[in-house]
């Protein structure tokens, strides 16, 4: 559980980071102050519900296409994010390649280096000192 937890408050940071980076370096994305948090809710909410269809869908049909999946999973959080009004808009067909791009590079690797090196060595002590304090 608390894995999760801490899995979601990376995916909201690294979410908010993204929206951020695409909004200053995409001319062609548009972000309110009121519509970043919206935006964030969404996308976040979206991928995080978005990612495992994907995922099962290329499973299913394209087996070798799965190393792509979070970028599928990318593009179509935005896309939904992109629905409500006053969100985060999204014109233009170079920023609708390179947002997901940029949004996917920045929650992959800050995924892969805040959950796999800092969380799961987090966890790890605390199983330790758990199992040491079970032992005493």
């Amino acid at each position: 559980m608390i894995r999760f937890l801490l899995q979601l408050v990376s995916q909201l940071v690294l979410g908010a980071i993204a929206l951020i980076v695409i909004h200053f370096t995409l001319p062609g994305v548009t972000l309110t102050f009121e519509g970043f948090f919206i935006a964030l809710g969404v996308f976040t909410l979206a991928h995080v519900v978005l990612g495992p269809f994907a995922l099962s869908v290329a499973q299913r049909y394209a087996a070798p296409l799965t190393g792509g999946v979070g970028l599928v999973a990318t593009l179509l959080a935005l896309w939904v994010a992109t629905w409500s009004p006053g969100g985060v808009q999204i014109v233009g067909l170079e920023s609708w390649v390179l947002a997901p791009l940029i949004v996917w590079t920045i929650t992959a690797l800050g995924g892969w280096i805040i959950m796999g090196l800092i969380v799961d060595r987090i966890l790890k002590k605390r199983a330790a000192a758990k199992l040491v304090r079970s032992v005493k």
